[in-house]
């Protein structure tokens, strides 16, 4: 039980180091009564969405623990609800820190004009998310570990209707895997609401804002004239920081009680082997949040004001030539490096005196290389998401060259990067994951995965760098600031369309480890099925078939209900313009309120249904078909899912930076021989905003919204969601079911 105390402790610290970093954050100022205003009525609107969605949210994380604690595990009720709080917990500091951020961002390139000021506020802004994520997440694990009293497999739990006579529903094996189980399930839930909702809010905004102000009016990007412009501000919030962070913190926490249920199954028998295997993911976890406040801190300080005498003078000065990205890179490297080496010295105190199985094939070693192959994944799945999606990458280049010969060229090379993006991070993935298994058994792919999470902290610290830097280049275009802070703001936004598309590419390689962790788990149990029968094969590869095409209609289900919104929003934001013609000429505010509710009941309307999709599909399959054909269905639906959502995700990530690339005067017009064409000034001819090429871009932007923050997002935590709702039911599958 120490562990968890001393994880806990490291909790707290950085429970205080959030606190700090936030007090530090809201000391700054924001700017100009303009900057001010614009970011009040952001902040706002994104408290409102928030709350009303948690009115939907509250009711049915309410229902869902009560129908546990009927059948299934009484104290399984309350842990749900507390993965829940956990969760949402976490989203709402993460928010805050974003909409507090965004605006300081801002003032920061406009008072200091240095990149490394402003670096230094919008990572302080994300790590606000980014230290909420584990700290919560790991804090209630905890919670639940010490309240449950450890593994003890002496103890049955009971439901509420299995203590009647003669009902037999609720028994468990091991209530802490039951109850870990559960509080991972509920942090999914809130994680799924948040995406859904989110992703509809947000993209509905940003393509009605797009394809309005940009395609049909020629209006500047982020220009306040458009009324749907605010709601995206809005947007960005709601769901690329309140959502990203939900989703992150269920991804982290799936990862250790994958590790657990395995370690549960495999290692009964050995009580010491076990205690040890089910402590590591812990302490594996609390270092890494360890290293994680190392990490981010070590560049917020490095970027700090610095004031040297100059001639007797004190002078304040920044440093110079600084790359946001390097600087973004080399936290991640401190961080890993740090997790890398506390994990070394943890896998030694726990298996180092331990009898091992010949499956641990390296010895005490093997959960830490392990846990190393997958933060040498992450960073890999990382840097092959930059190759296709970075500002400075080939690809996006050709993709923006693309666009000068019209809108489906954009699309059409857009899809073939995207699809091209797939095999080699789904290749680094099974070769991780065939090796970690290969040294200690399912076990190991559990831990490889908590190893590409274990910096998680930094991770979302410099994935919410993007939507600040997102929201802080619109306020500066929204209240006529000098240009020269939009080039900042701009620079840091490009960095941050690749730290966002590498986010989502480190959460679904996770999500790949975590999902066939928990389908092993999952196997487990229930008694071995009879490969021999035919029917065996036909309830498997049917469940299989199922489950990919389950994939493929969730991801319409949400591009139905985004483009319905969008289209909806384009007409009302349309209307006000033409209605009112003061508002283009900028004697009059629009009305963003309406367009803010009108995206609000939008989201909220089409949320429930694909949000629940992935608690109700296991359960009803299961009950008619038995485990035999969830596990097809797990198994099918899962391979879809990751190559789905890295095609999205990269395929959306170009998209939005080779309209980053024209927009920020890249695109320059060839000649047959194809370089540049010069002026009399011999300078390049730029392709710039307002061109067609411009508009044939944005019409790709629009395409990969959908795809990189809706559907993509969407996916890893749909199938964890499955995964983990299954390993709940399985028994009862296998003794209840109808075929």
């Amino acid at each position: 039980m120490g562990v968890f105390y001393v994880v806990i402790v490291i909790a707290m610290l950085t429970f205080g180091a959030l606190a700090r970093n936030f007090i530090d954050l809201k000391n700054h100022d924001e700017g100009t009564d303009d900057m001010k205003d614009l970011a009040k009525i952001i902040r706002d609107g994104a408290k409102t969405f928030l709350t009303r969605e948690y009115r939907i949210i509250v009711p049915t994380v309410v229902i869902v623990a009560v129908i546990y604690m009927i059948f299934m595990e009484m104290v399984s009720g309350l842990t749900f609800i507390l993965g829940a709080m956990m969760s949402s917990c976490a989203c709402l500091i993460g928010m805050s820190g974003g909409t507090y951020g965004n605006v300081r961002t801002t003032n920061a390139a406009r008072v200091t004009r240095h990149m490394s000021r402003t670096i230094r506020i919008a990572l302080m802004s994300g790590s606000i998310s980014g230290f909420a994520v584990p700290a919560f997440g790991i804090f209630g694990a905890c919670i639940v570990w010490i309240t449950s009293g450890g593994i003890n497999f002496d103890y049955t739990g009971h439901s509420l209707l299995g203590l009647i006579p003669g009902i037999g529903f609720g028994k468990v094996v091991n209530p802490l895997t039951m109850r870990l189980t559960t509080y991972s399930l509920g942090c999914s839930l809130v994680a799924m609401f948040n995406r859904v909702a989110g992703g509809n809010y947000t993209k509905a905004a940003d393509i009605s804002a797009d394809i309005v102000g940009k395609n049909v009016l020629n209006l500047p990007e982020d220009d306040s004239r458009m009324p749907n412009t605010i709601a995206d501000f809005i947007g960005d919030c709601v769901n690329d920081i309140a959502g990203n962070v939900s989703d992150l913190l269920e991804s982290f926490v799936a990862t250790p009680v994958a590790s657990v249920l395995i370690a549960a199954q495999a290692f009964k028998d050995n009580s010491a082997l076990l205690n040890s295997a089910a402590v590591y993911p812990f302490i594996l976890a609390g270092g890494g949040l360890l290293a994680s406040v190392v990490g981010v801190n070590y560049i917020i300080l490095k970027n700090r004001k610095r004031i040297k005498v100059i001639k007797g003078v004190e002078t304040e000065v920044s440093r110079e030539g600084v790359d946001p990205e390097e600087e973004l890179n080399n936290a991640t490297l401190v961080s890993a490096i740090a997790v890398a080496v506390l994990g070394l010295f943890a896998a030694k105190a726990a298996f180092g005196n331990v009898t091992l199985p010949a499956v641990f094939r390296a010895g005490w070693l093997s959960p830490w290389i392990a846990a190393v192959l997958g933060m040498i994944s992450s960073v890999a799945v990382g840097k092959l998401t930059e190759f296709y999606t970075s500002l400075k990458s080939n690809h996006v280049k050709q993709l923006a060259y693309m666009a000068t010969e019209g809108e489906a060229f954009v699309v059409t090379k857009g899809d073939a990067i995207g699809s091209r993006s797939i095999l080699a991070p789904c290749s680094v993935i099974v070769i991780s994951m065939i090796i970690s298994g290969s040294l200690c058994g399912s076990y190991g792919i559990a831990i490889a995965a908590l190893g590409m999470l274990s910096f998680v902290g930094t991770t979302v610290s410099i994935d919410a760098f993007g939507p600040v830097a997102d929201n802080a280049g619109g306020i500066a275009e929204s209240c006529h600031l000098d240009p020269e802070v939009r080039v900042i703001t701009d620079e840091l936004d490009a960095v941050g369309n690749t730290t966002a598309a590498i986010g989502k590419g480190n959460a679904i390689g996770a999500a790949a480890f975590a999902t066939v962790a928990l389908i092993m788990s999952f196997i487990g149990s229930f008694p071995s099925p009879d490969f021999t029968d035919p029917m065996t094969w036909v309830m498997m590869i049917g469940g299989m078939i199922i489950g990919g095409a389950l994939i493929e209609y969730f991801a319409s289900i949400l591009t139905d209900n985004t483009i319905t919104a969008a289209k909806d929003l384009a007409e009302a934001g349309a209307k006000q313009l033409n209605d009112n013609p003061d508002i283009l000429a900028g004697k009059q505010r629009p009305d963003y309120e309406s367009i803010i509710k009108k995206a609000s009941d939008d989201a909220l309307g089409h949320m429930l249904i694909p949000a629940t999709l992935a608690l109700a599909v296991p359960v009803v399959l299961g009950f008619l078909f038995g485990p035999v054909f969830i596990l097809g269905l797990l198994i099918g639906s899962t391979i879809v899912a990751i190559g789905r959502a890295i095609f999205m995700g990269n395929s959306g990530g170009a998209f939005d930076n080779a309209k980053k690339f024209i927009e920020c005067g890249m695109l320059y017009e060839l000649g047959e021989d194809g370089e540049p064409v010069v002026n009399e000034n011999g300078e390049n001819i730029v392709i710039g905003k307002g061109t067609p090429a411009h508009k044939a871009a944005v019409t790709g932007d629009t395409v990969g919204d959908t795809r990189k923050d809706v559907v993509g997002v969407a996916l890893d935590i749909f199938i964890k969601m499955m995964s983990t709702v299954s390993n709940t039911l399985a028994p009862m599958f296998y003794s209840y079911r109808l075929f």
